[in-house]
């Protein structure tokens, strides 16, 4: 399965039935993700950094969750770049088996 975000143009590639996925893929997507979505390069995103230096407003919040929730068929709060407030400690979480 393919999941494209129509405002970024960035595709996450999940197997059907595999709903996990490795840290450095998930990892490169989000920091892609996130350049694309700031239109800066890749290389200036720090993924120790919380999101909120950023400037990611709830929108994009939203947004980069329910993309997410596509790539992974499954249920993710809304708060999830609260809770994992780096792209880090998300990646962390998003590569854990549910």
């Amino acid at each position: 399965m393919e999941i494209q975000d129509a405002n970024v143009n960035k595709t996450l590639v999940v197997e059907e039935n595999h709903q996990t996925l490795a840290e450095e893929e998930i990892q490169a997507w989000l920091v892609s993700y996130l350049a694309d979505l700031l239109d800066i390069d890749s290389d200036e995103i720090d993924i120790t950094l919380p999101f909120n230096r950023y400037d990611i407003d709830s929108s994009a919040s939203v947004g980069m969750t329910g993309d997410l929730e596509k790539c992974f068929g499954r249920k993710l709060e809304a708060t999830l770049l609260y809770d994992y407030p780096t792209i880090e400690l998300l990646v962390r979480y998003l590569s854990k088996p549910t």
